[in-house]
């Protein structure tokens, strides 16, 4: 029988990634942070397409498709990202990647360039990704959609805790600043935007620990 392919999306810090990997290793499947992709361009954007004012010069970024492999390797018994054999999955955590990561995912360019490998992922099942537009775009098709939302209060102390916990140096306000930043861009972004699926199984885990919200999508797929 065919595992399922599974799609979480939602807003930034509500524990997508992290609660995926989980249920990913209780249930024997292959998590994918599709978020993780979209932030390692970032960061090759921020390393090699720069203009002169230290803005990211798209077209550059285009060009350099070719030059791009993206792959996760487990590492240590975790899957982390890797660009071009090297292992970039602190660097992509930066405030730096965070504050540029929402335009360059809003491309149609960069979108394209990594959905049909996403798709190809899922094709034989037992998958789950995460991400913002699993559930509408990516996987249309997917055997079951949630979408995680939460207080932007309880995901600004969620991502600076994060911050913290990686010797990343920043501050609250910061931090949800750029949260709020983010919401307004990935939902407003004309290419693909930050949306609920219609058949998605909304969960509001501002109230909810980690542990808890990992049960109850536990309890819908096992139902």
């Amino acid at each position: 029988m065919k595992k399922p392919v599974i799609a979480i999306d939602g807003f930034s810090s509500t524990g997508k990634s992290s609660i995926s990997k989980i249920i990913a290793q209780q249930l024997g499947i292959v998590h994918l942070d599709t978020g993780a992709l979209y932030r390692g361009i970032t960061w090759f954007a921020l390393q090699n397409c720069l203009n002169e004012n230290n803005t990211i010069n798209l077209q550059q970024l285009f060009d350099s498709f070719p030059l791009i492999e993206l792959e996760f390797k487990n590492d240590d018994s975790e899957l982390v990202l890797y660009l071009n054999h090297i292992n970039i999955s602190k660097e992509i955590r930066s405030n730096e990647v965070s504050n540029n990561v929402s335009l360059i995912a809003k491309q149609k360019e960069v979108r394209d360039f990594l959905l049909q490998s996403q798709r190809n992922l899922a094709e034989k099942g037992g998958i789950i990704m995460d991400g913002r537009d699993i559930g509408t775009i990516v996987l249309p098709n997917a055997d079951f959609k949630f979408f995680l939302t939460a207080s932007i209060e309880e995901r600004t102390k969620r991502r600076y805790q994060e911050l913290v916990s990686l010797g990343i140096e920043t501050d609250e306000q910061k931090v949800k600043e750029n949260l709020i930043a983010r919401d307004k861009i990935d939902s407003e972004r004309e290419i693909a935007p930050l949306k609920q699926a219609d058949d998605a199984i909304v969960i509001d885990n501002t109230m909810l620990t980690r542990e808890e919200t990992i049960e109850s999508i536990l309890s819908y797929l096992k139902n």
